[in-house]
């Protein structure tokens, strides 16, 4: 069809590309958001620092020194963060959980001989039972959260064939188990776990998660002595209400093959003026 003066012609842009890009944004996003929250997290730790040494009356001399030993761990910190780990890392103890993906095993760090619990998840399983989006909250919340309520995740990496989740080991067992061995809790004891398990779900949600998935399989026991703290574990069904946590958004991704969509019997201006319109759409 003929173009007039002053006109243009408007293209669909492809699938393939629109997919491309929303990666890409994603992927920019989540990169930055860490940043920001990484900022967040160490301008946290100086204030309270300072608090701290304000309450205790230091000298001048002493602040110093405490500022001096805090960059130092700081720096130690960030070093951490950039080691690239591996499986060949941990020593494995022994399993102690299965489940639909995978299994969670007791390992050993080599270098530090620190205990933690290994939650092994299979990619193939994932992605042919659509659980990217869930594994992608569970990650989200994980590094989030920073608090008492929450099972800490201290490292992730991946091979070819699986994802792999470094979490704190709780010693005290799930409240399944000790429901299962006391048969039947005091009132005092329901009293206590009740308001912890209440508290420990508001704290999620304050981050702008819904767990979707609480049970007692799902508490876990700090410590192995009666009224250990709870913890909530098994965020496999979390979602923070983004995109990037809807299972309809990595089917798409995966599915949808490309558009047939060329440039070929375009000149340079009708090119140019349809990519101004789609980067507009974006």
């Amino acid at each position: 069809m003929a173009m007039t003066a002053g006109t243009t012609t408007s293209f669909p842009m492809s699938n393939h590309t629109r997919e491309r890009v929303t990666v890409a944004k994603l992927t920019l996003e989540n990169f930055y958001s860490n940043l920001i929250i990484q900022h967040e997290e160490r301008e946290t730790r100086q204030k309270k620092l300072e608090v701290a040494m304000e309450e205790e009356g230091l000298a001048d001399e002493e602040k110093k020194l405490r500022r001096s030993q805090h960059a130092r761990k700081e720096t130690e910190f960030l070093r951490l963060k950039r080691t690239r780990l591996g499986l060949d890392d941990f020593e494995s103890l022994k399993v102690i959980g299965r489940g639909a993906f995978g299994e969670v095993r007791l390992v050993q760090k080599k270098d530090t001989g620190h205990i933690y619990a290994m939650k092994i998840l299979r990619k193939a399983d994932m992605l042919e039972k659509e659980q990217v989006a869930h594994i992608r909250a569970e990650r989200d919340i994980l590094v989030e959260a920073d608090g008492a309520w929450v099972v800490k995740m201290f490292y992730s990496f991946q091979d070819k064939r699986n994802l792999y989740l470094i979490m704190e080991f709780l010693p005290g067992g799930d409240m399944m188990t000790l429901l299962m061995k006391k048969d039947t809790l005091s009132e005092e004891e329901t009293q206590f776990y009740i308001s912890e398990t209440v508290l420990a779900i508001d704290a999620i949600h304050q981050l702008g998660f819904i767990h979707r998935d609480i049970k007692p399989d799902n508490l876990l026991l700090d410590a192995k002595a009666c009224n250990g703290h709870v913890k909530l574990s098994d965020f496999g069904l979390c979602t923070g209400l983004k995109k990037a946590h809807r299972t309809e958004f990595y089917r798409n991704l995966t599915h949808n093959p490309p558009s047939d969509f060329s440039f070929q019997n375009m000149n340079s201006k009708r090119k140019a003026e349809t990519w101004k319109k789609n980067r507009r759409q974006l």
